[in-house]
């Protein structure tokens, strides 16, 4: 499915896409560089920011690169082994970002409730050990999701009403019996999808908690200045994602889940780097000294 079928807008979605895919790329990359090249920020909350920048780099993609071609070819097939693909690579980068969120988080956690022991806490292997562990539960959830679609034999529509394969869509074409499917869905979502959520949450409580006891003011805005640009990329990314599930289950329009599918998998990437440049001094210095040279 497409937004538009007039010939007149294609250069134009072709451009808009285009321009969008490349400003995520250079943003994150931006982020990544900064980071790995200033010994400044050579700590775990911007190892852990590195890598949600990579994940967000592979997340969009494995979408609008294939969307731009079919943009510009007016060819819009794909194949139900590169769907499942799509498909998969698609869970497996956003619940990559889910846990890095949530262990960005725990991050801020140990930071502003532990200070005197954050050094030890979150050490070096731990990091590593974090973000391993991100990595193979978001492949387990991934897999899950394949295999559940791997048990419908027929399908009632070859038609997407998306520009890519949005899990949800994808199983609600099956013509056989969804109880197993929908179960399956729901049990999976509960656990890769809530309980980083519940993560979330308790952190900032804790966090939010600590900053009430603080008596200095000062100490109050540092704490609540390190925690801003996280917060802002947590609501954003949970605000589209539940847009996406919510336009899904309850809205007739294809359009309208078809914007909040590009809200969640193009958009959220794509102001993930300003957020973190423009709110955190940081980077925004590492980024300058990037540009002196």
């Amino acid at each position: 499915m497409t937004f538009s079928e007039d010939p007149d807008l294609q250069p134009v979605l072709f451009g808009l896409f285009l321009s969008m895919y490349l400003v995520t790329v250079l943003g994150n990359l931006l982020i990544m560089l900064a980071v790995s090249s200033d010994s400044h920020l050579h700590t775990p909350m911007y190892f852990f920011l590195s890598n949600l920048a990579l994940i967000d780099v592979c997340f969009i993609s494995t979408t609008v690169p294939k969307m731009i071609v079919d943009i510009s070819t007016q060819h819009r097939v794909i194949s139900y082994v590169g769907c499942l693909t799509q498909m998969s690579l698609l869970i497996l980068f956003a619940s990559i970002d889910d846990m890095l969120l949530t262990v960005m988080a725990y991050d801020r956690f140990v930071a502003i409730c532990h200070p005197l022991h954050y050094s030890v806490i979150m050490n070096p292997r731990l990091c590593v050990l974090l973000l391993l562990l991100s990595v193979f539960v978001s492949l387990l959830d991934s897999q899950l999701h394949n295999l559940v679609a791997l048990q419908f034999t027929c399908f009632k529509d070859v038609e997407i009403a998306n520009l890519f394969c949005y899990p949800s869509q994808v199983f609600s074409l099956s013509c056989s019996d969804t109880l197993f499917k929908t179960m399956v869905t729901y049990f999976v979502g509960a656990i890769f999808g809530f309980i980083p959520m519940l993560g979330i949450f308790f952190s900032y409580y804790k966090i939010v908690s600590s900053i009430v006891k603080m008596h200095s003011s000062g100490g109050r805005y540092k704490a609540f200045s390190t925690c801003t640009s996280h917060v802002l990329v947590v609501c954003l990314f949970y605000g589209t994602n539940i847009g996406v599930y919510l336009g899904s289950e309850v809205s007739n329009s294809p359009r309208n889940v078809m914007m909040a599918s590009l809200m969640c998998t193009v958009v959220t990437p794509m102001l993930n780097p300003f957020i973190y440049s423009l709110r955190n001094r940081d980077i925004g210095s590492a980024l300058r000294r990037l540009h002196s040279w």
